[in-house]
């Protein structure tokens, strides 16, 4: 006689229960509870310092000569066309800009050499080569002028554009080469090796490969570069005594008199300087973000 074996009965699956909701956090920080006018208020105080020198500015420079109006009405744009034809700008602004170019290209172009010896080799001084490049940054402008006037005065430079760029130059490699050594170190090496092994040297290894990378670096540094010799009034003051070889920030200078000041030509003036560089900034302001925080990454 065949039985038949009793089925298997498989105990039913118990279920967790199911987990508390999650309280919201009485401890919430004290911004988070923070009304929105107690946030926008600060910001909108900034704004306004901020603005309103700019504002000021802008009055002077369009509102007519002896108007006391709060409103620049009638705009009127005499005191540009003073400033840039019977007080020389033209000349200034092509100075300034010329200095400007060629500070850029010499300091961007030093510093890449140097920054990639700092970066890529090791030698037995680096680190004290890296301790004196940050050493220079602390010694002011001022208190090199006396023995730059001398050499330049030994080579006949003086009064020639050339020795505010080197002038210009010399002081902002410093920092320059400390910029770009950042921005090759991070770089993967193994990115030139796979070069070379592909038959690069390391001129062309560096020119295809590294340099595409230092896009944002390089932009960040030669700003910078442009700006500073862009705004310097020094270097131009000591070095230059030709009115014809003169940049926009000793133009500046000579509009103030000790007698008077004519503000309308002042503040056209000041924005004629202004402009060029708010400019540069406004179509460079991702570069120049995205390169300073590179550089400051440790590779």
């Amino acid at each position: 006689m065949i039985t038949k074996e009793a089925p298997e009965v498989v105990p039913a699956p118990v279920r967790e229960p199911a987990a508390p909701a999650r309280r919201p956090s009485r401890h919430k920080r004290a911004w988070d509870e923070a009304p929105r006018w107690q946030i926008y208020l600060p910001l909108g105080i900034y704004l306004v310092f901020t603005l309103v020198p700019f504002y000021w500015i802008l009055l002077f420079a369009l509102r007519p000569a002896g108007s006391t109006s709060l409103v620049p009405w009638p705009m009127t744009f005499d005191h540009f066309e003073k400033v840039w034809n019977e007080r020389d700008f033209a000349v200034y602004f092509q100075n300034s800009v010329l200095t400007g170019v060629a500070t850029l290209l010499l300091t961007t172009g030093v510093a890449l050499a140097g920054g990639y010896a700092l970066a890529r080799f090791d030698f037995k001084i680096k680190r004290g080569f890296m301790l004196a490049l940050l050493c220079t940054q602390f010694v002011p402008g001022a208190l090199l002028l006396v023995p730059l006037f001398q050499i330049f005065a030994e080579l006949k430079m003086i009064n020639s554009l050339g020795s505010v760029i080197i002038a210009e130059t010399v002081f902002q490699l410093p920092l320059s080469i400390i910029l770009i050594s950042g921005f090759i170190r991070n770089v993967p090496y193994s990115l030139e090796e796979a070069a070379w092994v592909d038959g690069c040297n390391r001129l062309t290894a560096f020119r295809i490969v590294v340099l595409p990378l230092l896009r944002p670096g390089l932009i960040a540094v030669g700003s910078f570069a442009f700006v500073h010799a862009w705004n310097h009034f020094l270097f131009a003051l000591m070095f230059l005594s030709d009115q014809s070889k003169q940049t926009i920030p000793v133009g500046l200078n000579t509009l103030m008199s000790a007698d008077s000041v004519d503000l309308g030509a002042l503040a056209a003036g000041g924005i004629i300087a202004a402009v060029p560089v708010v400019i540069v900034f406004a179509f460079i302001q991702k570069w120049l973000i995205t390169g300073f925080s590179a550089g400051a990454v440790k590779g």
